[in-house]
């Protein structure tokens, strides 16, 4: 059971690219899945949530508007899709997943857009890097 972050790489500011995130020995579409990005000496945070089935996502406002995710159950991927971006973008980006969230996460979710600790995930993808040139 594994998750397989890849697409990361150099880009202009302005510029896109698009992540994806490959599920083995899982089906991502029973998953809730979670976009995240680190940088160096930073806390891991938390860019999106897509719920399991009618694919709902949820965006922390920093990204809300430029990124989006999809989903291709047939290739059991999800990608993130990264338009405008900036230098402070910069960052390892991850992907997640659990079958199962607390009721409380998804409604702070839901209502709030406070997106899953990065704790409330099992599943890990091994990170990659992108970095955008001002």
């Amino acid at each position: 059971v594994q998750l397989q972050a890849s697409g990361g790489g150099l880009v202009q500011a302005g510029g896109s690219l698009r992540l994806t995130c490959l599920g083995s020995g899982i089906n991502v579409d029973s998953y809730f899945v979670g976009w995240f990005r680190q940088l160096p000496g930073k806390e891991r945070e938390g860019l999106s949530l897509t719920e399991y089935g009618d694919e709902l996502t949820y965006y922390v406002d920093t990204v809300k508007g430029r990124f989006t995710v999809s989903r291709d159950n047939v290739k059991n991927t999800v990608y993130l899709q990264m338009n405008s971006l900036k230098a402070e973008d910069t960052a390892v980006y991850y992907c997640a997943a659990v079958d199962h969230m607390a009721t409380s996460s998804l409604v702070r979710a839901r209502r709030e857009r406070t997106l899953p600790r990065t704790d409330e995930y099992d599943i890990w993808g091994q990170g990659t890097l992108v970095t955008v040139s001002s």
